[in-house]
């Protein structure tokens, strides 16, 4: 069933407006969505928008959970560890749309490991506009498909083609990492102090390590 998708605007309150369904079947890398997106204040009042934070900010971005673990500490299956690792799903929603309610459930109720991501201002609304070309939510990403608006057979048929299970397999004491904000706000950093001279460290007689290699890529969303 699809529902009409919610358009984010913070100047009309989160007013519901029917938009059609869009979906787009693309392979772009979706890594500074997973990230989040950092609202960088400069020195001289200039805004700028990063997915990398100022090198000397205590601020970093939240990224997706790949880790296997939960919020509450309890171990994701192995089999569904590897898959929310390959195919990690991010879910972009705002405090007043129904339609995210509605794919928040979906993914609830399949046992899906994902990171959600919530717009609240102007600043959130105008990152999600420079990552997607518009604002209308629910948005979802599997690996690097973009799902726009919410369709219950469109979801299903993208989390099924990722090889998430159809029933829940989460462990009992799984819980989910709060949802938060998409852009997190934080001053530049002035000139980093002058660091004092430092001897020349002497050669190494450590043979050199040599890389790890690659994981083999799976199939890319």
């Amino acid at each position: 069933m699809n529902t009409p998708a919610f358009t984010f605007s913070p100047a009309s309150t989160f007013g519901l407006r029917n938009v059609a369904l869009g979906l787009v079947v693309g392979l772009v890398s979706l890594s500074g969505l997973a990230q989040g997106v950092y609202r960088i204040v400069g020195p001289d009042g200039r805004v700028s928008f990063s997915d990398q934070p100022q090198p000397s900010a205590n601020a970093r971005p939240v990224t997706g959970n790949t880790s296997g673990a939960s919020a509450s500490g309890a171990q994701l299956p192995f089999e569904l560890r590897q898959i929310s690792s390959r195919y990690p799903v991010t879910l972009y929603t705002s405090a007043e749309c129904a339609p995210c309610n509605s794919g928040r459930n979906l993914l609830n109720a399949r046992g899906v490991p994902y990171t959600e991501k919530t717009l609240s201002t102007a600043e959130d609304a105008e990152a999600l506009k420079r990552l997607t070309g518009q604002a209308s939510l629910p948005f979802l990403t599997i690996g690097s498909q973009q799902i726009k608006g919410y369709s219950d057979g469109e979801w299903t048929q993208f989390l099924d083609a990722a090889g998430y299970p159809k029933q829940s397999a989460l462990p009992p004491g799984y819980r989910r990492a709060a949802a938060t904000p998409l852009v997190a706000v934080q001053a530049a950093a002035g000139p980093a102090p002058s660091a004092p001279a430092q001897q020349p460290a002497a050669a190494s007689t450590e043979p050199p390590v040599a890389p790890a290699a690659s994981n083999p890529a799976g199939i890319r969303f």
